[in-house]
């Protein structure tokens, strides 16, 4: 609770956290009371949805499965009542996803994962289906959520510069421009700029907003920065600390985990 990264992300979540008997809990209004929930908690609500969908297309009852860390755990499993055959990392689920286990004979893979909170590049080796993490790098408080952070942060300022009135403290206006700088985020991946609206976004103020794909990138390059050096430390340039080079006689290749809330821009994201 103490770290600083957590602090600094706190700032930017629509529900509170606490410490309580020595564990964080996430505090959320259900049905118009405070209720204190357990990050398995969450998690569990997360695998249920999920449960239900393969169900659907299943057209029969999970019981079994096999779950990936850290987007899910055996308390969380359990909670959910689902027997855990096995656990497997993320960027062995992903390659396996890939259907690289297929393949014969010994690679070495590159899995990228940038998800929405967290971003990790893994090395792994492939040797007849039998896969090792040779090594892993990355950050866990940089995602997707931090390039829309950045672009609110830019928002918010130049709506006070504009109006004088200071919306970070409103948690509605602040909800529907998350919403908007996401979609916006998502529409940039493919075009050079987007325009943002929101009728009523505060007292009855309209939000009307243009934001380039150029901007986005000056707003948001020192972690792109960060991005390239954990890509860098696995393919082709790594720190001596690490010693990630691969063999010479070795196959290399690089595959993207869910880059879903990241934006794909030249040299930063799939490629």
């Amino acid at each position: 609770m103490d770290d600083p990264d957590i602090k600094r992300d706190m700032k930017h979540w629509p529900f509170k956290v606490r410490e309580k008997l020595g564990k964080p809990v996430i505090t959320v209004k259900y049905h118009g009371a405070d209720k204190d929930f357990t990050p398995e908690e969450i998690s569990a609500m997360v695998l249920t949805k999920m449960k239900e969908t393969a169900e659907a297309y299943l057209g029969e009852k999970a019981t079994h499965a096999v779950v990936t860390v850290p987007a899910s755990t055996k308390d969380a499993s359990t909670i959910t009542g689902l027997q855990v055959l096995r656990i497997i990392n993320e960027p062995t689920a992903a390659a396996i996803a890939y259907g690289l286990n297929k393949k014969t004979g010994e690679s070495q893979i590159i899995v990228y994962n940038l998800g929405g909170g967290t971003f990790d590049v893994s090395l792994l080796s492939i040797d007849d289906g039998v896969f090792e993490v040779l090594a892993t790098d990355g950050d866990t408080h940089l995602g997707g959520e931090d390039f829309n952070n950045r672009i609110i942060e830019h928002f918010t300022k130049q709506y006070k510069k504009k109006t004088g009135t200071d919306v970070s403290g409103n948690l509605r206006a602040m909800g529907k421009l998350k919403r908007e700088v996401e979609k916006a985020k998502r529409t940039l991946s493919l075009q050079q700029s987007v325009c943002i609206e929101i009728e009523s976004f505060e007292d009855g103020n309209d939000f009307s907003k243009t934001i380039t794909h150029a901007k986005f990138e000056e707003l948001n390059m020192d972690l792109f920065v960060s991005d390239d050096d954990n890509y860098d430390n696995k393919h082709g340039t790594p720190s001596a600390s690490l010693n990630l080079m691969p063999p010479a006689s070795s196959s290399l290749n690089s595959i993207n985990s869910d880059t879903d809330d990241g934006l794909v821009t030249p040299g930063i994201g799939p490629g």
